[in-house]
């Protein structure tokens, strides 16, 4: 059975790392800044090389003593990822030379010596001058003996440190495995429990997880397999309002939650029970009804709610639909994450709206129940045309659609196309799922 070969890359803030990752990976996954702490969690991506295939993990620039409130934090996790690598890419700054941090995480590395392959890498090592003065970083006493320099910016020197890297994989490893396997993205406002419901169902830390929001800046996928289910679990940045993105970080941040968004096969949208539905809530729902996503609504921090009565969460649940109307078949599920309160109830829902996206009903099945529902409420007359439906059918699309034939489609209106989406929900499970009606000539 193939594994997966895992390199993780390492070292203080700031020298490269994401550039890196994104080049090994042939994508721009990472968020890349000039200002160190961009990458907070582990980030994964996958990779391959002369017919070896791999997952990176980019990690947070480890720091000690400053001033970053997330420096434990971030130190945890990549210790987390030094532990799960296979390979270790220690990387410098080969512009800067020896730096103090460098010293420090040196120490840090020395317990793993003999236990895995670490490998120096020097970064920015874009000219000869710089290439030919890596020997400084041999002070540091780590490496196989030899300093790779290469520049993750033009992919200089990568080639040969991929070569060396490989040279320690027996086995060829897993392809991507996301190809074939639902991805259920975790969107939402900041700071409204996204990251604790993923480290949760996980069980480990994931994602750092504090009580300021935008602690999240980049999409952490993670596979989970648990209780007969398997899937992609992605946990993103916080989506703010255009107005209230007031730095590049967070530009990029709400751009790949956007884009996690658009990846995913179901959403779900989590809301904070102490707020209510919020505007921006309403904004992420109306955008995954667009994007034609599977959506379910967590209402999260419902403990925190006082004096709950017999018909409190009904009209919560009421007071959701009543603003995100028309929009009306997304299940809701009253949560609490810190109190572990109906977690596998929200994830056993979002499975079974992914289910329910991929639903196909056979033709026969259809016109038997549809053609009944239009002969005791037919199409309405316009301009005296009588419209009569002869068939439908299901379009081979990766979303529900469904086809009526009939002699004036351009006369079919939009109240009658409504009840025939009310019909088909009624006798067909397409819960938490956007279904299209579309009207063709026959």
């Amino acid at each position: 059975m193939s594994k997966q070969n895992t390199i993780a890359i390492v070292g203080r803030p700031n020298v490269g790392k994401s550039t890196l990752f994104n080049r090994l990976v042939g994508q721009r996954k990472a968020i890349m800044d000039n200002e160190s702490g961009v990458t907070r969690d582990r980030h994964y991506g996958y990779g391959d090389w002369i017919g070896k295939n791999f997952t990176v993990i980019d990690t947070g620039g480890y720091v000690h003593n400053s001033e970053d409130i997330f420096e434990g934090e971030i130190n945890k996790q990549v210790k987390l990822a030094i532990e799960e690598a296979d390979v270790v890419l220690f990387m410098v700054d080969a512009d800067a030379g020896v730096h103090g941090l460098d010293e420090e995480f040196a120490h840090v590395l020395r317990r793993y010596m003999g236990k895995k392959p670490i490998y120096m890498v020097a970064n920015k090592a874009d000219t000869n001058l710089r290439a030919n003065g890596v020997g400084e970083f041999y002070s540091l006493g780590l490496g196989d003996g030899e300093i790779y320099a290469i520049s993750s910016q033009n992919g200089h020197g990568t080639g040969e440190l991929l070569d060396a890297v490989v040279s320690h994989f027996d086995d060829p490893g897993i392809e991507e495995p996301e190809s074939e396997i639902p991805r259920i993205a975790v969107v939402g406002r900041p700071n409204v429990g996204k990251s604790s419901l993923v480290n949760l169902l996980l069980g480990e830390d994931r994602s750092i997880v504090t009580d300021i929001a935008g602690t999240t800046r980049d999409s952490i996928s993670a596979r989970y397999n648990a209780f007969g289910n398997e899937f992609i679990l992605v946990d993103t940045a916080g989506l703010r309002r255009k107005a209230k993105v007031s730095e590049d970080i967070e530009f990029y941040a709400n751009m790949r939650s956007l884009r996690a968004l658009e990846e995913c096969d179901v959403c779900i949208v989590m809301l904070d029970a102490s707020r209510g539905i919020e505007a921006q809530d309403v904004n992420i729902i109306t955008l995954a009804d667009k994007n034609r996503k599977g959506i379910v609504i967590l209402v999260n921090k419902w403990d925190l709610v006082e004096n709950k009565e017999t018909n409190t969460a009904k009209d919560f649940e009421a007071k959701i639909l009543e603003k995100i109307a028309p929009i009306a078949y997304i299940p809701v599920i009253f949560v609490s994450v810190l109190n572990k309160q109906r977690v596998h109830k929200a994830i056993e829902t979002a499975v079974e709206v992914f289910h329910n996206k991929r639903r196909k009903i056979p033709t026969s099945q259809l016109n038997d129940v549809m053609l009944k529902e239009i002969e005791k409420y037919g199409p309405p007359a316009l301009k005296g045309k009588m419209i009569r439906i002869k068939y439908v059918t299901q379009l081979p699309t990766h979303n529900p659609v469904f086809a009526f034939f009939c002699n004036l489609p351009q006369y079919v209106q939009a109240n009658y196309t409504r009840y025939l989406e009310n019909r088909m929900r009624e006798h067909f499970d397409f819960k938490g799922v956007p279904i299209g009606i579309v009207f063709r000539k026959k």
